[in-house]
Order: C-alpha cells, then structure tokens, then sequence
C-alpha cells in the first residue's frame, strides 16, 4: 500500500508544479495532496504542525492568485473599473476560454473597464499590463509554493 501511496503522492507533486504554469489545474492544492499521501504511508510521517501551516499557506496562495491581478491592475494605475473589469475577464476567461483565457481575459478585462471609465488606449493598456504582471507575479507564488511543498516530498523519501 506504501508503494501505491508514494507512486499517486509523486504524481500530485508533478501535477502540481505543472498546475503552477498551466493555468487549468489548481497547482498547491495538487502538490499538498501528494504531501499528504507520502503523509499517509506507514514509513513517513510528518508533523501536525507541518500540515497545518502548509495547509493555510495553500489556502492563502491559491486565493491570492485570484486577487493579485487585480491589485497589479490598480498598482499600474488602473480605476475601479479596470479592477473590476479585471476580475470579471479573470472570471469570464477561466469559465469560456481556458486555458489561455485566464491569462488573456484579466488583461482584456482590466483595458476594457478603463476605456469604458474613458482613460485612453495608452492608460489602459498600461493597466492591463499590471494586470499581466500581478498574473505572473501569482503565477511566480505558485511555483514557489508548489518547489518547497517538492522538496519537502523529495527529502522526506531520500533522508
């Protein structure tokens, strides 16, 4: 039963640093599931106190992907209804046109709501850019959530 464990525990671990650039699968909440399964095995054994932290850090990282190209929108100067304009594409996107349409859709959205608040092109465009950039900036969370929970794995199987 080990075996089993260890072998879909890795394959959680993978799927969740791939989850972190393919914007479709949720990648924390993969790579905890399979610190959990190593977690689950006669051999290995983690803490309480590890699980629970990086259970929050999981919650907290997976939502704030969802919130930080808003606030990039509004960092790059964008207008309540680039912020909003940026939530809803983020929305629209996910739902319509995955799995690019979480990246293109808060971009989209946030230039929209600015030219609809009547900035002009360039303002909008640098709003949705914030947009773009609180994407990568999530997405760069992500990956270092998803690397640590990685090594957590690894070490555990190889110490």
């Amino acid at each position: 039963m080990d075996i089993l464990l260890i072998v879909l525990g890795s394959i959680f671990i993978i799927s969740g640093i791939l989850g972190c650039v393919l914007p479709v699968i949720p990648g924390p909440p993969l790579s905890y599931i399979g610190l959990l399964l190593l977690h689950f095995t006669e051999r290995y054994d983690f803490s309480n106190k590890f699980l629970i932290i990086w259970a929050v850090v999981t919650v907290v990282v997976y939502t704030l992907d969802y919130l930080i190209p808003a606030w990039g929108t509004k960092k790059f100067g964008g207008s309540k209804r680039g912020v909003w304009g940026s939530i809803i594409g983020l929305v629209v996107g996910l739902f319509f046109f995955p799995p690019f349409g979480i990246i293109i859709g808060p971009f989209l959205g946030a230039v929209i709501g600015e030219l609809t608040a009547g900035k002009e092109s360039g303002a909008a465009l640098k709003s949705g850019f914030g947009s773009f950039m609180g994407f990568l900036a999530g997405t760069l969370l992500k990956l270092i959530t998803s690397g640590m929970m990685t090594w957590y794995f690894i070490k555990e199987l190889i110490f």
